[in-house]
This record gives structure tokens, C-alpha cells and sequence, in this order.
């Protein structure tokens, strides 16, 4: 799993570790207030000023203490206009911030009108609630993987998953092979990045 999908997997693998094999990691993504923030409130905003400048656009100056439920107001309500507004602003975000070197087609892809408005009120829904998990869980109960031999890749400039969390996980997780990734974001189709989930995988499905 990658990004939410090493949400998922970890939250299944610490639930049930007794019914996993092996584990394959990328963008490790704990969601944890300060990561979320980080992404949304302050952080990514210092590396990207142009960008954010789009995804704060939809959002009323007064409303912006709080974007991430400001943007739930707005993808929840019944002005269908403002909402495919934030929608797109809010998915453009994303596609332009994954990658080490931003690529338009994504942005514009990220922006188109269905996908947009379904992955931004997923996407928020699951965040403003904090993912379902105390805070901290996935950290805290990482010992319980102790038995399960995995791999962890993670690019060194992945702004919405911040590499602390990774190395954190790294830490309390011996049996994982660590790999932080040079020159590389968030993104699975980074070079490097790719390289190294195939590696992994192959290994795997060797045994």
C-alpha cells in the first residue's frame, strides 16, 4: 500500500498480524494532526507559495485558520458551483505536489470535474475525522509487526508524507527494509521510487 494504502495496511497488519506475510510500503502516511496540518494548514504552503495561493483561493480569508474544515463546509453543501470550486482546488493541490518535478498533464487530470469532486470529499471526509484512529495509533502499536518482514520506500522530498513518520516506523519496525529515495516525492511513478516496489514485490512473490 502506498500513501492511504499504508494507512490501511498498517492499520490491518497491527489489527491482524497473525493474517499478513509480508508488508510493501510507499509514501508511509500515519495521519496524525501534524502531518495533516503540515499538508493543509502550514508547511507544504512555505515550499509551494504558488500552488497554495490556488488551493486557499476557494476559501474565505476569515475561514482560513481551519482549511481542512473550511473546504468540509464547502464540498458538503448545496451550492454545486462552489463546490466543484473547491473540489478542483483542493484535488489540483495534490497533483501538483506528489511529484519531485510538478507535471501539468497531472495537475489538469487531478482537476477534471468527476474526479475531482469524488476524490476531494473522500479525501477530506476521511481526513477531517482523522482517518478513524487515535492519534498516534499506527506509530504507537508498531511493535505489533514485529514477526512481519516488510519494505519501506520513501522519497527523501515527499511533501504530503512527511519522511519523519517513515523513518519513526523504520525505527520501531526492525524487520523492515528501509529505502529512502533520492531526488524523489511522493509519487509511485517516480523512477526510484518504482524501482524499488518492484524490487520488492519480486522478492516476495520469489519465496
Amino acid at each position: 500500500g502506498g500513501s492511504w494504502g499504508s494507512t490501511l495496511a498498517l492499520a490491518y497488519a497491527e489489527t491482524h498480524p497473525d493474517r499478513v506475510s509480508e508488508l510493501v510500503l510507499r509514501g508511509i502516511y500515519t495521519v496524525t494532526k501534524p502531518e495533516l496540518d503540515w499538508y493543509y494548514q502550514f508547511g507544504v504552503s512555505e515550499m509551494y507559495p504558488d500552488r497554495w495561493e490556488n488551493f486557499i483561493a476557494p476559501i474565505p480569508e476569515a475561514e482560513r485558520g481551519e482549511m481542512m474544515q473550511a473546504y468540509n463546509r464547502y464540498l458538503t453543501g448545496t451550492d454545486e458551483t462552489k463546490k466543484l470550486e473547491c473540489a478542483k482546488a483542493w484535488s489540483q493541490w495534490e497533483g501538483a505536489t506528489i511529484a519531485l518535478v510538478t507535471d501539468p498533464d497531472r495537475v489538469e487530470d487531478f482537476g477534471e470535474d468527476k474526479y475531482a469532486i469524488a476524490f476531494a470529499r473522500i479525501e477530506n471526509h476521511f481526513f477531517v475525522n482523522g482517518g478513524w484512529l487515535e492519534e498516534g495509533q499506527l506509530l504507537r502499536d508498531a511493535g505489533k509487526l514485529r514477526d512481519i518482514p516488510g519494505v519501506i520506500v520513501h522519497g527523501r522530498y515527499d511533501m504530503p508524507c512527511p519522511l519523519k513518520y517513515a523513518w519513526q516506523l523504520a525505527k520501531a519496525w526492525p524487520k523492515a527494509d528501509f529505502h529512502i529515495i533520492e531526488a524523489a516525492g511522493h509519487a509511485m511513478s517516480e523512477p526510484g521510487i518504482l524501482d524499488q516496489l518492484i524490487r520488492a514485490n519480486d522478492r516476495f512473490a520469489g519465496k
